[in-house]
């Protein structure tokens, strides 16, 4: 059983300390579009609103929030907050709650030396899979100014999987450079 009519992933929320640094890093780096402003000091009132709704301090104010398109995938809804009890420090993959975005790019090394030459931090060394369902795919993580983990991979050659899955008729793995941008 699913959720009826369930068809995937639409967006991808999260918060940041600035909106405006972390939308100029998006499209200046990333390459994503800022699509629109959803709203600004949002629920800045004396209700329960936004405990009952989002289950948060009750005087967190959303300052703004904004909708971003990078390529063929979701949609990213990306939030600046206010509130009393608000933690400063982003998660580490290892805390609960831990979390990064992962972005396909067509060529490793080229993304790698693009994100160096424009001061982003890279964490170690492209890692490649040399066995089990991943093999074919190679990843390496960066940071964002704001201390968020982001990740880019690369399976040019498709993975493991995703060869199985295709020859068996069985679902296979979502990737990007295969979505029609027609359809969506």
């Amino acid at each position: 059983m699913a959720i009826p009519g369930i068809r995937g992933m639409e967006h991808i929320g999260f918060t940041v300390p600035d909106i405006n640094e972390a939308c100029t890093f998006f499209e200046e780096i990333l390459g994503a579009t800022t699509l629109f402003v959803a709203a600004t000091d949002f629920r800045n009132d004396d209700t329960d609103w936004m405990d009952e709704h989002l289950h948060v301090h009750p005087r967190s104010v959303i300052k703004e929030f904004r909708y971003l398109r990078l390529g063929n995938g979701s949609n990213l809804e990306v939030f600046e907050y206010e509130s009393p009890d608000q933690a400063t420090v982003p998660p580490k993959n290892s805390d609960i709650g831990g979390h990064h975005l992962a972005f396909y790019v067509d060529d490793m090394d080229a993304a790698i030396a693009y994100l160096k030459s424009n001061n982003v931090e890279v964490l170690g060394e492209p890692t490649s899979y040399t066995d089990g369902p991943n093999l074919g795919l190679t990843w390496c993580y960066f940071m964002a100014p704001w201390g968020m983990q982001l990740e880019i991979v690369s399976s040019p050659n498709g993975t493991a999987y995703d060869d199985s899955a295709k020859a068996s008729g069985g679902p296979r793995l979502f990737h990007p450079a295969l979505v029609d941008e027609t359809k969506v």
